[in-house]
């Protein structure tokens, strides 16, 4: 006789288990609309706010606000708006449930209510993708030819970040009620001062009478600063088996993270705030010192590890890094390239700092993968590469590593004519990959000025000759001899130095 498989209940309000919760209060008010309910908002502001909401109580329940795919909002809705968070190491896997979120919405199904939430809140908050902010990566500025942004601008339902915040602006104000602040949680050089500006650029474009009307409200609006950290890699089956055996229940939705959780914030805001620095988070007037440490260190040197292992064939970050040959290179443009250009904050003790990060990007259970930290590049390295690479040109040094980190990227978005970058490469999306496609049939020497002549790193990196043919000779030694190979000889580079 064959014994039935039953399936576990669903996680709910009813079923979720009570020492999983984060918090025991009754969140009914909402104080905060975020935009971007991807798995890193859900595995970090979400579970800051439910660590301040457990040390006081206060009305900052979050209403999440997808851009276009219902998928994680469906489950949500299905789930009371309850799911797990997975911390993972090595030494075992703890599972928690934040429990924050108050209601959640589709941009894409309802604008409007997007624009009402965002009028009716006192905080908005966004992890959107660097490209989310369309920016023009030549300019650094507005992209006013994008289609979603013309048609922003245009007056219809906002399909961009920048047209929800202002459209959600505009109705606050003609509502009569007060400034609130806005604020970026994404991996943006002064994330803060970057939204607001771009705001800023998308009122200025709007015509006169609406301008006259936003820009002196503006000038009250928050946009502070803040430093965001954590690895949090997509969903998987394995995940979703590892919470349903740690809750007792099924989650359709749990998000793995590593155990390491950051967030340093400039304290500046409009209408309130949770006691985030009750629930983890740093408050300082030096955000800039936390975002250029984390920003370079870990975010610059990640992009070394995940684009050559991506072409050796490794589908992990810690399989990547276990690699001798890579591990040496990250090291390398981790000291020469870019820690010269940060200033360290004196709380931080660097080779601590340094030592933590291996130790992170070695996380064999967490298993981020080489796809996810490379997708987005064009718009992620013109972040990160520019300014420490002109920093050493102008010094008199090549900076390898950068070098390298450029070569390997565009080895994996424009794979040169005949070389097969291998799948891990092929999954990575990028919005410059159709962009730069035309120039890989290039020699390679042309293929490199064009592409970097096509604003993926910004006018003044692109015409430095010396550069140029640093990258490619590095995307001539990648595709003749692998990964490891450009990695040893980037470390030997260095050393003979």
């Amino acid at each position: 006789m064959t014994t039935p498989v039953t399936t576990p209940e669903r996680l709910t309000r009813s079923t979720t288990p009570g020492p999983t919760l984060l918090h025991r209060r009754e969140v009914s008010e909402t104080g905060i609309v975020h935009l971007g309910l991807g798995n890193f908002h859900r595995a970090h502001q979400a579970v800051h706010t439910a660590a301040a909401l457990e040390a006081e109580d206060g009305p900052w329940g979050i209403l999440g606000v997808a851009s276009r795919s219902a998928a994680v909002a469906d489950a949500l809705r299905a789930q009371d708006l309850r799911y797990s968070v997975l911390e993972i190491s090595p030494e075992g896997s703890r599972v928690s449930v934040p429990a924050v979120h108050t209601g959640v919405l589709v941009a894409a199904q309802d604008p409007a209510a997007v624009i009402d939430a965002v009028a009716a809140a006192r905080i908005v908050t966004l992890t959107v993708t660097e490209h989310g902010y369309t920016i023009d990566p030549r300019t650094g500025s507005l992209a006013l030819d994008h289609p979603g942004v013309r048609a922003d601008l245009a007056g219809g339902a906002p399909q961009t970040t920048l047209g929800q915040i202002v459209r959600g602006l505009q109705r606050r104000l003609r509502a009569g009620g007060a400034p609130i602040t806005v604020m970026s949680c994404a991996n943006l050089i002064e994330n803060g001062n970057t939204t607001a500006r771009l705001v800023g650029e998308f009122v200025a474009a709007l015509p006169a009478a609406e301008r006259a009307e936003l820009e002196p409200y503006l000038a009250h609006v928050a946009f502070p600063n803040s430093m965001v950290d954590r690895i949090v890699p997509a969903t998987t089956d394995a995940y979703r088996a590892e919470a349903a055996r740690l809750l007792g229940v099924r989650d359709e939705v749990p998000v793995p993270a590593e155990p390491f959780s950051m967030w340093a914030i400039e304290d500046d805001f409009a209408a309130g705030k949770p006691a985030w620095e009750r629930g983890g988070a740093r408050f300082t007037i030096d955000v800039a010192g936390y975002e250029l440490l984390k920003l370079r260190l870990l975010n610059g040197t990640h992009s070394l590890i995940a684009y050559p292992g991506a072409l050796a064939g490794c589908d992990t970050i810690p399989q990547s890094s276990a690699r001798s040959a890579i591990r040496a290179a990250a090291d390398t443009v981790l000291r020469e390239d870019y820690l010269p250009t940060v200033p360290v904050r004196a709380d931080v003790d660097l080779e601590e700092y340094v030592a933590q990060l291996f130790t992170r990007w070695s996380n064999s259970a967490l298993g981020h993968r080489t796809r996810q930290v490379a997708s987005d590049g064009s718009v992620k390295l013109a972040q990160r590469v520019p300014e420490p690479a002109l920093h050493h040109l102008a010094a008199g040094r090549m900076p390898h590593g950068l070098a390298l980190t450029v070569a390997a990227y565009l080895c994996c978005i424009a794979p040169p004519a005949g070389f097969d970058a291998g799948p891990h490469a092929a999954a990575m999306s990028d919005p410059a990959r159709e962009r730069l496609a035309p120039f890989a049939c290039r020699p390679t020497t042309e293929f490199v000025a064009a592409a970097l002549g096509a604003g993926l790193l910004g006018t003044e990196l692109a015409d430095h000759l010396g550069f140029r043919a640093r990258v490619a000779e590095l995307v001539d030694l990648l595709v003749r001899h692998g990964a490891d190979a450009a990695a040893r000889e980037l470390t030997l580079t260095e050393e003979a130095a």
